[in-house]
């Protein structure tokens, strides 16, 4: 089995007005996917958001405010599953992207060098 990340790119700037009601249930569906990825043994790390705001460490070791990427391109969170390949993360992915609230979700797999 490979390990892969998932980034969440995008919908990072401001989230959506929720009601409280649509609060709970999107944290219920969040719980319920974290649940169902252990105990079937393929979420290794439901990850986190992540925030806003960072800095960029150059090859220079100067160091500058950033990320600078477009703001649609940031990543928002990540998660790590393990799966038999790229096509099974890719299905792990579509699951967890109806609960990204928007954006995409780049499947990266650990490179694994020197194991």
């Amino acid at each position: 089995m490979a390990k892969f990340m998932f980034l969440q790119r995008g919908a990072c700037e401001s989230p959506p007005e929720m009601t409280p009601e649509q609060m709970e249930a999107g944290m219920k569906a969040w719980m319920d996917w974290v649940k169902n990825g252990t105990d079937e043994g393929w979420l290794l790390d439901p990850g986190s958001p992540l925030g806003g705001t960072g800095a960029v460490v150059k090859p220079d070791l100067s160091v500058i405010d950033g990320p600078f990427a477009e703001s649609k391109e940031l990543v928002g969170g990540y998660s790590i599953v393990e799966a038999a390949n790229l096509a099974e993360a890719c299905e792990l992915a579509k699951q967890t992207m109806k609960l990204a609230g928007g954006g995409k979700i780049e499947v990266r797999e650990f490179a694994n060098v020197g194991q």
